[in-house]
């Protein structure tokens, strides 16, 4: 119970306040103790007025199209991601609201107790949180780099050498198609689906 107050108490801060750091970013640094190579967090977070709608609707488009219908979890979603790996088509379900409340308050380890605290905190963080403030919150703190590059900010200045509000439409899909691997994966090998991507956002009115 003391963790969940913790929770809600930094939420309700987070409503007006970027975070300082995160957990999943804190876990990166620890992790960095124990590997070669040099590792400098890159985290500037910025408004939603100066983050690229491009990018917005491409998160939404490539992680979350029913990300303004649901409540935090999206069981149609999950049941179609079950489904899929039964058929050998293995893929995830999680929403942007969980996958904000894992990099805020949890870490990357899939650990059967990490996905039992993020369902109650995905639900806290939809009850706590606007829509639009879990987006921001979410392309803020998002990884995209394997070296310590986190948000939108740091991954278009990264990548393309701009700031997040000036991506163009092919930019932000490439760096959306990262996001499910961002360790592995760089936008200028994502040509396929970063296409798919941008047809999604046409098919949503984009």
């Amino acid at each position: 119970m003391g963790y969940f107050l913790v929770c809600t108490l930094l939420l309700f801060a987070y409503r007006r306040f970027d975070p300082p750091t995160t957990g999943v970013q804190v876990q990166r640094r620890i992790e960095s103790l124990f590997a070669e190579g040099a590792y400098r967090k890159r985290y500037r977070p910025v408004p939603y007025a100066r983050i690229s709608p491009h990018l917005v609707h491409a998160v939404v488009a490539a992680e979350d199209t029913r990300f303004y219908e649901h409540g935090g979890i999206d069981w149609q979603a999950i049941g179609e991601a079950i489904e899929d790996t039964r058929r050998g088509r293995p893929r995830g379900g999680s929403t942007l609201s969980q996958q904000l409340a894992k990099n805020l308050f949890l870490t990357t380890h899939s650990r059967l107790w990490r996905k039992t605290l993020e369902v109650p905190l995905t639900y806290l963080t939809e009850a706590v949180l606007s829509k639009e403030r879990i987006l921001e919150l979410y392309l803020n703190v998002a990884e995209w780099g394997p070296t310590g590059v986190f948000g939108a900010e740091a991954a278009a200045r990264q990548h393309y050498g701009v700031s997040a509000s000036a991506l163009t439409r092919e930019q932000a899909s490439r760096l959306a198609a990262c996001l499910p691997a961002p360790r592995r994966r760089v936008p200028q090998r994502m040509d396929q689906y970063a296409a798919i991507i941008e047809r999604r956002m046409a098919q949503m009115g984009w």
